[in-house]
């Protein structure tokens, strides 16, 4: 299983675009915890993690994003899962993550 990544940081909206591809499950979640942890060290902001192109995520992977969830709310930063497909949709609403993950837009 694989899994790219690709992040930039919008200065006009003061907030990361981090962008997943492919699969997040045991082999791949300490890659996406790299990503989400050296952005948020780069600068403390908002991470909108977008998931259109995910296709997978296991709960090691929904473990790295709680995880990182807690850390940036110590200095009030929020993570946002954007378009999740509907297969991590279901993931997420079983487990109510959706409530504090997910956007309304």
């Amino acid at each position: 299983m694989s899994l790219q990544m690709k992040s930039s940081y919008n200065n006009e909206l003061g907030q990361w675009e981090l962008v997943a591809k492919g699969e997040v499950d045991i082999s791949t979640a300490p890659q996406l915890r790299e990503y989400l942890d050296g952005a948020y060290r780069e600068k403390k902001a908002d991470i909108l993690l977008h998931l259109d192109e995910l296709n997978y995520i296991d709960s090691t992977g929904l473990g790295v994003i709680i995880g990182a969830f807690g850390r940036m709310q110590e200095s009030d930063n929020r993570i946002k899962l954007i378009n999740p497909r509907d297969n991590i949709r279901k993931l997420l609403n079983i487990t109510s993550l959706d409530r504090i993950l997910c956007s309304d837009h």
